[in-house]
């Protein structure tokens, strides 16, 4: 299991020839056909979306901003701007970083793009559930475990689609009764 979502596989279609005794076999010289390959389910997609390293480190940083405005109130500033535009900076940041991640860990087979959609669409709903200070004055504690639990429901019913065998090598594995009809146009 990877950490990014998984997309299904459709399974190649094997060439075939015909032996001496007039049944199908497997050509020898074929390279093996891919077999199909299941994607992730419903419920290996809401975990994999959820970005967790992302979600981690906005936490530190979330906890030494609310160090700052604990100490110096709603008007706190560090390094002269205030703690609320940082907190947003932050957020933003952690929004932009999450693609990148996704496309970072990725492997052969994974979805990444959709993973790094979902996920950079999940992070504010995780931030505002974890109380960012970006979001202090708007929070709600019962609003955010709403908000969390119907994206986490939604997200996992975003699958990606099934990678489909190559058109070419679909075409020269079956048998050809006549020209086609783009071959018989152009004649």
């Amino acid at each position: 299991m990877g950490r990014l979502v998984r997309k299904p596989r459709i399974a190649d279609i094997e060439p075939q020839e015909e032996g001496f005794d007039g049944m199908l076999r497997s050509s020898s010289r074929a390279k093996p056909a891919a077999v199909a390959v299941a994607g992730d389910n419903y419920l290996e997609r809401v975990v994999k979306y959820v970005p967790a390293e992302i979600i981690g480190c906005s936490m530190v940083v979330n906890a030494i901003l609310e160090q700052v405005v604990a100490v110096g109130g709603g008007d706190a500033t560090m390094a002269g701007f205030p703690v609320r535009i940082i907190a947003i900076g932050a957020l933003l940041m952690a929004c932009a970083l999450t693609p990148l991640f996704c496309w970072y860990v990725r492997e052969d087979g994974d979805a990444w793009v959709v993973n790094a959609m979902v996920s950079t669409i999940a992070f504010p709903f995780w931030a505002y559930l974890m109380g960012a200070v970006a979001f202090n004055g708007y929070h709600d504690g019962n609003l955010a475990t709403i908000l969390i639990l119907a994206f986490t429901l939604v997200s996992g019913l975003i699958a990606p689609m099934a990678e489909k065998p190559k058109l070419r090598e679909q075409r020269a594995a079956l048998p050809m009764d006549g020209p086609r009809l783009v071959e018989s146009l152009t004649a």
